[in-house]
């Protein structure tokens, strides 16, 4: 029985060390990707390539995800207030603020933390195997900052424009799945989009994005990092990344909403 428990108590002690440990690498390498860089020059035509990479090519699955998203959600919100006292300008309303609230920032997010985070990772868990990251301290660049602090730039600049694109396409697939299915005229939808607007949620949405996107270009390039191995290593930090990109995601998700909207 003794010997169980102290196994038990070890094997927490052992967790919480290397969280702790991961925590403040974490925290170490941040430090890094900060510091001041050396080629204001380099660092722009980097930044410009992550915004084609990480931002132009997400723009497809983002309007694939979002016109579903929008029309299931108008779908299931008419089906559940088919009752005579419900408006039906209703569907429009509910589509707008779910859309907006929550789908085009979150959801939209955990996607891209499983397309961007992996991709992050991989790059550069790849670079660190093949000793090229070890190549560029030889040489006194700052791989850190280097290779993920235009990243991050990227993913923050362009982020908040996938998020817009989700909000608009979103409801447009709302509007086509609505009508198509004959629950909600084109009338009732528009006017449901218009009643009670309150912009200040296309305010807290793109707020949102930009933690989200923080979130996921940090911790995936800690991921791809400090990844020790070959390429079977490579593949676990992907999936770390995206594993620890959701949850932290869906945390800092609780928290900026209870921080915004209370």
């Amino acid at each position: 029985m003794l010997p169980g428990i102290i196994a038990k108590f070890d094997k927490t002690i052992d967790l919480m060390f290397r969280f702790l440990s991961g925590f403040g690498a974490y925290w170490l390498l941040l430090g890094k990707v900060f510091a001041r860089p050396e080629k204001h020059s380099i660092y722009y035509r980097q930044t410009m390539k992550e915004l084609i990479s990480l931002g132009l090519r997400s723009i497809g699955i983002t309007v694939i995800i979002s016109f579903f998203m929008g029309a299931v959600i108008t779908l299931q919100t008419a089906y559940n207030t088919e009752n005579p006292i419900y408006p039906t300008y209703l569907i429009g309303l509910g589509c707008r603020d779910s859309i907006i609230l929550e789908f085009s920032s979150t959801i939209v997010a955990l996607i891209l933390a499983g397309k961007v985070g992996s991709n992050i990772a991989s790059e550069i868990g790849t670079m660190r195997v093949t000793e090229q990251i070890d190549a560029l301290e030889l040489m006194g660049v700052n791989s850190a900052s280097y290779l993920i602090m235009p990243k991050v730039i990227a993913t923050l600049v362009f982020n908040p424009f996938l998020t817009l694109i989700s909000i608009v396409v979103g409801i447009m697939g709302g509007w086509i799945a609505g009508t198509s299915a004959g629950v909600i005229t084109t009338q009732d939808f528009v006017y449901g989009i218009q009643y009670a607007f309150i912009p200040y949620y296309i305010t807290y949405s793109l707020i949102k994005t930009l933690f989200f996107a923080f979130i996921i270009t940090t911790v995936s390039a800690y991921q791809g990092y400090y990844v020790e191995g070959g390429s079977l290593e490579v593949g676990r930090a992907s999936t770390k990344a995206v594993v620890y990109s959701s949850v932290t995601i869906l945390l800092f998700n609780v928290i900026l909403t209870q921080l915004l909207l209370s």
